[in-house]
């Protein structure tokens, strides 16, 4: 009986051995393992057009007019951030945690804003045209003055704004 317990673990040990030593990890779609951090930066007028930013981390940087355009932004972090007059047009929020976020003057026309948390998130004059906020996690107030300016569809999900905030 000793002996068969030390040959069952000696076996069950080996075979973990053998897969942790020779087992190819499987590639995620999103291996955001080693994600960019931009914490407290100052990025004003910064370029990150077309940039693949995936995780990074931008909480509470200062982000003043900076550009990302077609960035993909997917997981991204930009919590308490300031991000006026910004450049979002056509860029991929999915999944993104931007609370308290000023976004007074942007552009985030055409972007997804796909299962994004934007509670505390400041909307105050910006261009929502087209933008996919499916999903999105905002507040009742934010929704219902985002519902005002609500008009166009979304290029890459073809859904429409009002639609995805709920205003229809």
């Amino acid at each position: 009986m000793f002996l068969r317990r030390i040959v069952a673990c000696t076996l069950l040990i080996s075979t973990l051995i053998c897969t942790f030593l020779w087992a190819k990890p499987a590639l995620a779609i999103n291996d955001w393992t080693n994600p960019l951090s931009f914490s407290n930066a100052q990025l004003s007028r910064r370029d990150f057009s077309g940039e693949s930013l995936q995780g990074a981390e931008f909480s509470n940087a200062n982000m003043t007019q900076a550009n990302f355009s077609a960035a993909d932004l997917r997981g991204a972090v930009f919590s308490a951030s300031n991000m006026t007059k910004v450049n979002l047009h056509g860029a991929d929020l999915t999944n993104t945690l931007a609370d308290q976020v000023n976004f007074t003057g942007g552009d985030l026309s055409d972007t997804v804003f796909k299962e994004a948390l934007l509670l505390g998130a400041i909307f105050t004059e910006v261009n929502i045209t087209g933008a996919d906020f499916s999903d999105a996690i905002l507040g009742k107030a934010q929704v219902k003055e985002l519902c005002k300016q609500a008009d166009g569809v979304n290029s890459k999900t073809g859904v429409s704004t009002s639609y995805s905030l709920g205003c229809e």
